[in-house]
């Protein structure tokens, strides 16, 4: 009874541990003409929600104020085949959403739009970004209202709908493994011609050396 309480604990806590892997919150520091980019790993068919909310540095008061009116950001997401799927300027406080049709690394960039001429160019800038990934962008608390679901059926619709992110996840793992494979045997053919071609060379020369050593004898007689 003891072991079967402790196997469960365990399956729980990495089954927390892998969906709060599809949660990430962050802040970071850039100028105000800087631009940041991540990377981030995501499978096929997969919504991402970013939150983020600028602050920008007071160099009256020595800390991080609300944003001026008129400072935004520009957000642009590239997918693994570097095509842009979102390019959009927001405020300083928003949220952006896209849909991944290929699977691999996202490349999210972020940057103010403010330009080396701006009168508050050079100003440091705090961003707090919160970047939730597929089942995590749902809110429950609206779907139950609008679709008037009790909360065992809620239940239910979060265990489908996190299955079905785990689904994507090893589907996304298989890609990956697929991938590497194919790279590890294209490096493995490319080692073994190459040895093939340095022992041709080496045999060539070998030939040539006895041919040169043969007409060296030859010509000073000594065969």
């Amino acid at each position: 009874m003891v072991a079967a309480r402790m196997q469960l604990t365990l399956y729980t806590v990495l089954l927390l541990n892998f969906f709060n892997s599809f949660v990430s919150a962050l802040y970071f520091h850039i100028g105000e003409t800087e631009k940041k980019c991540f990377i981030e790993e995501i499978p096929d068919e997969t919504m991402i929600i970013g939150n983020y909310r600028v602050q920008l540095y007071d160099k009256m008061k020595e800390e991080y104020m609300p944003a001026t009116q008129g400072l935004g950001m520009f957000v642009e997401v590239k997918d693994p085949d570097e095509k842009l799927i979102l390019s959009r300027q927001y405020g300083s406080e928003g949220r952006f959403t896209f849909t991944s049709h290929t699977p691999g690394e996202h490349q999210i960039c972020l940057h103010s739009n403010s330009s080396k001429f701006s009168l508050f160019a050079g100003g440091m800038l705090r961003v707090h970004l919160d970047i939730q990934v597929g089942e995590h962008t749902n809110n429950y608390a609206e779907i139950a209202a609008k679709d008037k679901l009790t909360e065992l059926q809620l239940r239910v619709r979060q265990l489908v709908e996190q299955v079905d992110q785990i689904q994507k996840e090893q589907n996304y793992q298989r890609y990956r493994e697929e991938r590497f494979r194919q790279t590890s045997e294209s490096t493995n053919q490319r080692v073994l011609w190459w040895s093939i071609v340095q022992t041709l060379i080496l045999v060539a020369i070998g030939f040539w050396q006895m041919r040169h050593l043969k007409s060296f004898f030859e010509a000073k007689k000594l065969v």
